[in-house]
């Protein structure tokens, strides 16, 4: 079957913002950025909104007021073209502008995130332009010998307690101390998208990494989330006692609708004797007053509609 495309890119934005969250007041981050109406764009574009503050996160720290930022997935690497194309990218970038020189090339940087060292292009740089490198930190490589700023990002290389999030966008993940930062984090900012669009490509990216490890992710996400699947936990026993109440309330109310019902059903039965009872009193009138007219006794036809006794005494008498 073959490998899930993963959507790298947005992984990376994601985790470069919440690594720069920090000083988010001072940055706004364009992702996909459109460079010309053409198809042209950069992967994101942190743009610094202050010039008054600099930015202090190790991965910003050469940031000025425009900065391009090229990634490069772990399946990808990155090659002179790429170089060159970036840097193509960051002149467009500076052209694109409603008035000439809006922009100065002082006020662009460049930066290359990777997962591998390029030293094949770094060594290509140095050849044709001259261009060398220093290292400035865990995974941080400046570009010197050139007129604008450039930085390479090596993200495996860079310190899983500065760039927890960064380091993790990698498909050898392994269930560490740093993996259990990186949870112990996304627990307290679980409802933020970008915590979930981040997360959510780690762990795909790591999905037979995490089904290996097996019980060892269980109890690492067990005993980072062990508090709120105990309180979980309290709120599925109270919404079971609040059922079983329900449920309870419920019958009780079957019941009480069901003795209703019963004393409904008597009432009817007795109305129904009642009329039954009536109808043969009206017959049994009928049938001595027709009698008593048709012998012409219309005197003892008088007495029996005043006289119960006597009306019963001739009911007996017919037979009725």
């Amino acid at each position: 079957m073959a490998d899930e495309i993963l959507q790298w890119h947005d992984g990376f934005h994601a985790a470069l913002q919440i690594e720069l969250q920090g000083e988010s007041a001072h940055l706004r981050f364009c992702s996909e950025y459109e460079l010309y109406k053409k198809s042209l764009r950069i992967d994101t574009v942190v743009i610094k909104e202050s010039d008054a503050k600099p930015i202090q996160k190790n991965i910003g720290k050469i940031f000025r007021k425009h900065n391009l930022i090229e990634y490069k997935s772990p399946d990808d690497y990155l090659s002179i073209d790429d170089f060159y194309k970036v840097y193509g990218y960051a002149c467009l970038y500076q052209s694109n502008t409603e008035k000439v020189h809006g922009i100065s090339m002082e006020d662009i940087t460049i930066t290359f995130v990777c997962s591998h060292f390029p030293r094949k292009m770094l060594k290509l740089l140095k050849k044709e332009r001259g261009i060398g490198v220093v290292r400035k930190g865990k995974g941080i490589y400046q570009l010197t010998n050139d007129p604008i700023s450039m930085q390479i990002i090596v993200n495996t290389q860079l310190s899983p307690k500065e760039n927890v999030w960064l380091c993790s966008l990698k498909r050898d993940l392994a269930m560490d101390i740093n993996t259990k930062r990186l949870l112990r984090e996304y627990k307290g900012h679980r409802e933020s998208n970008l915590y979930q669009a981040a997360m959510d490509l780690i762990m795909r990216a790591n999905q037979k990494t995490m089904e290996e490890a097996g019980n060892m992710v269980c109890d690492a996400i067990k005993e980072i989330f062990a508090d709120e699947w105990k309180k979980q936990e309290l709120k599925f026993q109270e919404k079971e006692v609040q059922f079983q109440e329900k449920e309870l309330r419920l019958q009780e109310k079957e019941s009480q609708i069901n003795e209703k019902e019963s004393q409904i059903n008597e009432k009817e039965s007795q109305m129904q004797k009642k009329e039954i009872q009536l109808k043969r009193l009206e017959n049994r009138m009928e049938t001595l007053i027709q009698l008593l007219i048709n012998n012409n006794l219309l005197d003892d036809l008088k007495k029996i509609s005043m006289d119960k006794t006597y009306r019963e005494q001739m009911y007996q008498r017919y037979g009725l």
